[in-house]
C-alpha cells in the first residue's frame, strides 16, 4: 500500500476508537483516502488492555436493538442503512442479550480491525500525536475519545481557549460463569422479550430478600472508594453513576434502578417475589464471562470481592475483572464546532466520538459516521449537509453543536453529554386510533415514540439518497 501518511489528499483520523474506525470507513468507502492512526500499544491509556481497534472498555451492550419504540435502537438501524462498519460487526458478534444487542467484544474488535485493515483506501499506522497535526496534513479528524492523550488534550485546549470539563465513567465487573450457583440463580429477561439472537431467558438473575438487600446496601455504604485528587473533584454523567453514588443518595435507590425486582419470577421461589434483583449479562460467545448490569462502580479492589459476594448467588464468585475508573474528557461543543463539526478557530480539523459531548458506544460511532462522511464529501468536492434534526443522528449533532445552548455567552459547565433519546428530538402529534374515547398516556406515549421513529427513518433515506 503507497505511503499516505503525508498527503494531504487524504483525510487523517487520530484515534482507533469506535469514532475514528467508523469515520475511516466512511472516508474510504466514499472512495477517498483515509490515513487512521492509533497509539497503542506503544502509548497505553488507564482503560484499554490491548492494541485492537475498536475495543470495548466498559460494558459490551450496545443496549437496546428496537428500532420502533427506543432511540438507541432507532440510531442502529440508521447507522445499519447507512453502511455502518460498527454495527456491521456488532451483528456479526451478537449474543443472546434480551432485547439489547451485546457482542463478543473480542470478535467485534477483531472484525473491525480486518476490515480496516483490508480496506485498499485505509491505511493504519501506530502513531501518538502529542501535539496537533501540521498544517500540511490537510483534513483532520480528532476521534481520541475520552481519554486523550495529555500532550495532545493540551495542545487542544491552548487552540480553543476553552477548559475542557473532565468527569470519570465506572467499569462494571466481569464474573466467571462457572463460579456462579446455578441453584440460586435463573435465566429470564425482564417480562420474557427476547432480542436479537436472544431467547427471552439470556439474563442471569440474582434474588435478594429485604434483609439482603439492606445489608448488601450497608456494605456499600460502608466500602473504601477511590478517593479523587482535588483536581479530580469533578460531577459523573448520571448514566454512569457508580452503584455506591446510588446507594448514597438513597437506600431505595438502587431498587428503582439497575437491581429492580420487576418483569421477573424466580421460579425457585414463585411465592416470593424478590425484594431486589442483580442481572448479569453474557460477556463473550462462549458464556464462560458475564458482566453485572449496571454495577460500575469506584469501590477499591479490596473492597469489592468481599461486598459482591454478599449477593445471593455470587457467594462464590470469581473476578475475571473488577470495577474500575477511567478518565473522561469532552469539548464545549456548542461554542467550538461549527454543525459539520469544524473548529470553527482551525476549520481543518474535525473533531468526532464521545470528546464531543456524546455519550456510549453507538452514539460516538454516529458522530465518527457524519465526520466522515462530510469530511469525504469536502475532499471529494461534494456538499454533505447535515442530517435532518428529525433523524436519530440530527437529533445528536443538534445537541452537541447548539441545540442545548441558547445562550452564546452559557459556560461550560451548562453542557452535558448525553445518550441518544426521544427528547432530542422535534415533536410530533399523534392522534387516538379510533377516534375519541379515552386514551391512556402509555398508549399515547408509545404511538408517539413509533410517530417519532418512523419520521426518522423515512427523513434519513431520503438525507443518504441526497447524499449518494
Amino acid at each position: 500500500m503507497a505511503d499516505m501518511t503525508r498527503k494531504s489528499g487524504s483525510i487523517h483520523i487520530i484515534g482507533g476508537g469506535l469514532a475514528g474506525s467508523e469515520a475511516a470507513w466512511q472516508v474510504a468507502q466514499a472512495g477517498a483516502k483515509a490515513v487512521l492512526y492509533e497509539m497503542r500499544p506503544a502509548t497505553m491509556t488507564p482503560a484499554h488492555t490491548s492494541a485492537d481497534l475498536a475495543e470495548l472498555v466498559c460494558s459490551n451492550s450496545f443496549r437496546s436493538d428496537d428500532f420502533e419504540y427506543n432511540a438507541v435502537g432507532l440510531l442502529h438501524e440508521e447507522m445499519r442503512r447507512a453502511n455502518s462498519l460498527i454495527m456491521r460487526a456488532a451483528d456479526h458478534s451478537a449474543l443472546p442479550a434480551g432485547g439489547a444487542l451485546a457482542v463478543d467484544r473480542q470478535e467485534f474488535s477483531g472484525f473491525v480491525g480486518h476490515a480496516l485493515k483490508a480496506h485498499e483506501n485505509i491505511q493504519v499506522v501506530q502513531k501518538e500525536f502529542k501535539e496537533l497535526p501540521p498544517a500540511d496534513f490537510g483534513q483532520v479528524i480528532i476521534a481520541t475519545g475520552p481519554l486523550t492523550s495529555e500532550p495532545l488534550a493540551r495542545a487542544i485546549q491552548e487552540l480553543t481557549g476553552e477548559e475542557s470539563l473532565a468527569f470519570f465513567d465506572a467499569i462494571a465487573p466481569i464474573i466467571h460463569a462457572d463460579s456462579i450457583d446455578m441453584d440460586i440463580v435463573w435465566a429470564q429477561s425482564r417480562y420474557d422479550k427476547a432480542g436479537p439472537s436472544g431467547t427471552g431467558a439470556d439474563y442471569l438473575n440474582c434474588p435478594l430478600n429485604e434483609e439482603q438487600y439492606e445489608n448488601f446496601i450497608d456494605a456499600l455504604l460502608a466500602s473504601e472508594s477511590h478517593q479523587f485528587h482535588e483536581w479530580e473533584n469533578v460531577p459523573y454523567f448520571d448514566g454512569c453513576l457508580p452503584i455506591e453514588e446510588m446507594a448514597a443518595r438513597g437506600r431505595q435507590t438502587l431498587r428503582f434502578g439497575p437491581m429492580k425486582p420487576v418483569g421477573l419470577t424466580n421460579p425457585n421461589d414463585p411465592d416470593n417475589p424478590p425484594h431486589a434483583v442483580v442481572q448479569l449479562r453474557q460477556d463473550n460467545s462462549l458464556g464462560t464471562l458475564w458482566n453485572m448490569v449496571g454495577f460500575q462502580t469506584k469501590m477499591k479492589y479490596r473492597s469489592q470481592a468481599g461486598i459482591f459476594r454478599l449477593i445471593p448467588g455470587l457467594q462464590n464468585a470469581e473476578f475475571a475483572r473488577l470495577g474500575g475508573l477511567h478518565h473522561n474528557v469532552f469539548l464545549n461543543s456548542p461554542k467550538i464546532l461549527a454543525r459539520d463539526l469544524k473548529l470553527r478557530d482551525a476549520p481543518h480539523l474535525r473533531f468526532a466520538g464521545q470528546m464531543t459531548g456524546v455519550e456510549g458506544y453507538v452514539e460516538s460511532a454516529a458522530i465518527g459516521l457524519l465526520a466522515g462522511k462530510m469530511a469525504a464529501a469536502d475532499l471529494l468536492g461534494a456538499a454533505c449537509p447535515p442530517p435532518p434534526p428529525t433523524t436519530a443522528h440530527g437529533a445528536l449533532l443538534d445537541h452537541i453543536t447548539g441545540g442545548h445552548l441558547t445562550d452564546e455567552t452559557a459556560n461550560l459547565r451548562s453542557f452535558q453529554p448525553m445518550n441518544i433519546n426521544f427528547g432530542l428530538f422535534p415533536d410530533i402529534e399523534v392522534k387516538k386510533p379510533g377516534g375519541t374515547g379515552r386514551w391512556r398516556k402509555s398508549d399515547r406515549k408509545k404511538l408517539k415514540k413509533k410517530a417519532i421513529s418512523n419520521r426518522a427513518l423515512k427523513d434519513f433515506e431520503g438525507w443518504l439518497q441526497h447524499n449518494e
